[in-house]
């Protein structure tokens, strides 16, 4: 109690349910974090039924949901609020004032860095603790939106459009945002605290109630002549918060039970480094990883169905006319569990993290998009060292899976008991793969990660790099197959929103 006192005492945000911290035994940052997302969650059905684009113009709908959201990161921060208040600003003035062709390198210089400065602070001031007043969260997914609608204002404005991929055609932004518009999209509640981000289109469609008429145009039937939310009814989201919501209880039990029997930390336990039989620690490290995961399951599919509770999210609707409400979800738990390669892995997790890198990066890298790719990815988690070995760490492995995959898996496809077969290997495969590389992103710090690859010989690195060395050496492409091979998606290439506008297709619904 009296570690969890002290920890309490150094939070900036609201003290105000100390009482509650104190009685569960959760730190205080973690109570006012869920009293602040079970609010939003009944803010948003209240923002859907009494504040839709039916009854309220969309700048009184921007203003509440900014509102909202500005007290939300002060309840929880305090005065470490005006962080995310100085980049959201900073920011705005640049899309303004900055020459058009580079404001997106301006933006992103300019988030990049003031995130650096603080992450760097934070590392500085408390050694490698786990805050109380974490503010980095907040200012992460104010990173990637400012740096995001800067990239889409610069292709709409500056670019033509034979220039640009079909994608970025179809996401550019015309016109600058007005500053309402800009402030909403940044700092609306729904997604605040913890994203996800999402499109500038998308959520401006949302606000002015184009939403659901652009994405289930399907479901009208004919053109009635009637605009925006008139011209497809509304579709109710509660199934699809319910169910959220159940797998939501599910993970914090999950968290509750399993994330504290298997401690991440007892993997650079010296007793069991030095005693436990190898196979015994890489069985305890698989354990350990897939115990940790709840916890980001549980945030962000919370999150996830505060913004279906609006309203927002809505992806496209299936043959049967059954509603995906899937469209900025930020995972998908049985894509991350069932996963037979690093890329559906990468895929499946922090998705629209991998659409923002996918936009901002990849597709513009001149050169080697995966290594830069994977580079800025550990840049904008933070400074801390275990960020950048898990970064660096997994581009030798996505190398050496796709080699796997481009030369060994058509070998496997002749029957269904083979291919099974392969897909229970590769599927191990990667999930050791993955353990192994996100151990250090948990560890934090250089010691205990080059202690932890040193009790595992560091057998992924030196597997990876041979099979990509053996298969490029023996299946080297030639001619126009090699330019092809070139260009095919990265690992951050979400596959939900890598898709052209949506069109009334079944291959428009994401089935979980």
């Amino acid at each position: 109690m009296d570690e969890l006192t002290t920890s309490s005492f150094k939070t900036t945000g609201s003290k105000w349910l100390l009482p509650v911290s104190d009685f569960f035994g959760f730190p205080l940052d973690q109570v006012n974090f869920l009293a602040c997302q079970v609010f939003a969650l009944g803010a948003a059905f209240w923002f859907r039924l009494y504040l839709s684009p039916q009854y309220a113009n969309p700048v009184v709908r921007h203003a509440v949901a900014t509102l909202f959201g500005l007290s939300f990161v002060i309840f929880c921060l305090g005065w470490y609020a005006v962080h995310i208040s100085i980049l959201v600003v900073v920011c705005y003035w640049i899309l303004v004032t900055a020459d058009i062709h580079n404001i997106h390198r301006y933006t992103m210089i300019t988030a990049i860095s003031y995130l650096t400065v603080c992450q760097v602070s934070r590392v500085f001031i408390y050694n490698y603790g786990i805050l109380s007043t974490d503010f980095s969260g907040p200012l992460m997914i104010i990173t990637q939106k400012t740096t995001m609608l800067a990239f889409q204002v610069h292709d709409g404005m500056s670019k033509k459009s034979e220039d640009l991929t079909a994608d970025q055609r179809r996401l550019a932004v015309a016109s600058k945002p007005s500053l309402i518009e800009y402030l909403s999209y940044n700092l609306n509640f729904l997604s605040i605290l913890v994203g996800p981000c999402s499109h500038y289109k998308d959520y401006i469609d949302f606000i002015e109630g184009r939403h659901v008429q652009r994405r289930l145009r399907r479901l009208s039937g004919s053109n009635t002549g009637l605009n925006g939310f008139e011209k497809v009814p509304e579709p109710s989201p509660v199934a699809a918060v319910t169910r959220k919501l159940v797998i939501c209880g599910v993970c914090m039990v999950l968290f509750l039970t399993l994330t504290k029997a298997f401690p991440v930390t007892y993997n650079v336990d010296s007793h069991f480094v030095n005693e436990a039989p190898f196979l015994t620690r890489l069985t305890y490290a698989f354990f350990s990883i897939q115990a940790a995961r709840p916890k980001f399951y549980f945030a962000w599919t919370l999150a996830d169905a505060i913004n279906n509770a609006a309203g927002y999210g809505i992806k496209g609707v299936d043959e049967t006319g059954q509603v995906s409400w899937d469209l900025i979800s930020n995972l998908s738990i049985w894509g991350i569990e069932t996963a037979t390669s690093f890329k559906k892995f990468i895929d499946n997790w922090n998705i629209q993290t991998g659409v923002w890198l996918k936009t901002v990066c990849y597709d513009r890298a001149p050169c080697y998009p995966t290594a830069l790719t994977f580079i800025l990815s550990a840049l904008w988690h933070g400074v801390y060292p275990g960020y950048y070995f898990t970064f660096i760490t997994a581009i030798p492995i996505t190398l050496a899976a796709r080699a796997v995959r481009k030369n060994v898996r058509q070998y496997f496809l002749s029957s269904r008991p083979v291919k099974l077969g392969y897909d229970v290997v590769t599927w191990a495969a990667t999930q050791l793969s993955i353990c192994y590389t996100v151990m250090p992103f948990l560890l934090l710090a250089v010691e205990p990660t080059m202690q932890y690859y040193k009790s595992m010989y560091f057998h992924i690195h030196i597997i990876s790099i041979l099979t990509a060395i053996v298969l490029s050496q023996s299946h080297k492409p030639t001619g126009r197959s090699s330019s092809s091979n070139g260009t095919q998606p990265g690992p951050y290439h979400p596959h939900p929103q890598a898709q052209p506008e949506l069109q009334p297709s079944n291959d428009n619904v994401k089935r979980n």
